[in-house]
């Protein structure tokens, strides 16, 4: 029987692997390595962390990162600096046309730099709406208004998928509507369903429409329709994103470190929770004991159909280039959404 993808993404170290590292990565039910700006010295060395993660075991771990633009994006020095989501809605508020050729463009551009470098994909894009309350969306998202955000978002996709990336979306079902970040705390949203599907939902319904490759829930307990958090919730896991949206990707967890997650109790308690809910992969970064409890937890958990989403977040075969004409168009697009913060 041919070995599969497991069902946890952790990270690691350095800019290099270390012994603990390469002993941890052969564990079975490790899925992936999420990286972080630690892990990064230059596309060189980037290259050389990436192929020596892949050499560990067969198969292969999914690599990722979280290369949004703008306040998060781990790869700096070396890579073009990306802006902020907002700055595509301004743009398409003066110009839709160029607003969303601009969101093409640098999806296209921010993917092409990472599959160089051997990474798989990032988790992007943010489909939350901007509602002006939220601490730590804000700029993150494309836009106030769900039609603008699924457009925009849209486009973005169709950038990322001709670099031969896949897209992750996040935060199901929406986190812009809530105050508290969920790295600090457990937010919590009173709306009814009626108002999550008519502010927040459309963006989700449409990428998945496009072929999204992943879904991220969010740590958020929406309490009008469930005691639990989004990514413990069969509700909005199983009922409402895999049947009434017809999702077949991947559904992976926002980071189990995260303040939010403590909801389920310990590292191995939550990484079990999140499975049985519906999630695929689970998420424990900066937390080398907790990733180890996460593993010991799932270490038996078997489900085919998440390994076949997962194997769809591979970078597709075949060198990505930078180079050329699409770079040209995506540089002068940056330039641009530049312009409008000055």
């Amino acid at each position: 029987m041919t070995p599969s993808l497991g069902h946890v993404m952790l990270d690691v170290a350095g800019t290099e692997l270390t012994d603990e590292d390469r002993e941890l990565l052969v564990h079975p039910a490790v899925a992936g390595v999420i990286l972080f700006s630690r892990n990064y010295a230059d596309p060189e060395q980037l290259r050389a962390l990436t192929a020596a993660i892949r050499a560990v075991r067969r198969p292969a771990p999914l690599i990722a990162v979280d290369q949004e633009g703008g306040r998060v994006q781990r790869f700096r020095d070396g890579f073009v600096r990306l802006p902020p989501a907002a700055r595509f809605g301004a743009l398409h508020a003066q110009d839709p046309a160029a607003g969303l050729e601009a969101a093409r463009a640098v999806g296209w551009l921010m993917a092409a730099e990472l599959r160089a470098a051997g990474v798989d994909f990032s988790f992007a894009p943010v489909l939350d709406v901007e509602q002006g309350v939220s601490r730590v969306i804000g700029d993150r998202a494309f836009a106030t208004s769900a039609d603008d955000v699924s457009a925009l978002a849209a486009a973005w996709l169709d950038g990322v998928h001709a670099a031969g990336m896949a897209g992750c979306g996040k935060h199901f079902p929406g986190h812009g509507g809530v105050t508290a970040d969920s790295h600090l705390e457990l937010p919590e949203d009173t709306r009814s369903l009626a108002e999550i599907e008519n502010a927040d939902l459309a963006p989700f319904r449409r990428l998945i429409a496009r072929g999204l490759e992943a879904v991220m829930p969010a740590h958020v307990i929406y309490s009008s329709i469930d005691p639990r958090p989004a990514g413990f919730s069969t509700f909005w896991l199983r009922d409402l994103l895999r049947s009434r949206l017809g999702f077949d990707g991947a559904i992976v967890s926002d980071d189990l470190d995260m303040a939010a997650a403590a909801f389920a109790g310990g590292f191995g308690t939550r990484a079990l929770a999140a499975l049985q809910a519906g999630c695929d992969m689970v998420l424990v970064c900066n937390n080398r004991e907790g990733a180890v409890a996460a593993l010991e937890a799932v270490a038996d958990w078997q489900d085919p159909r998440a390994g076949a989403r997962l194997e769809r977040l591979r970078a597709r075969p075949g060198a990505a280039t930078v180079d050329g004409e699409r770079r040209r168009l995506a540089l002068a697009a940056v330039e641009r959404l530049e312009q409008l913060a000055a």
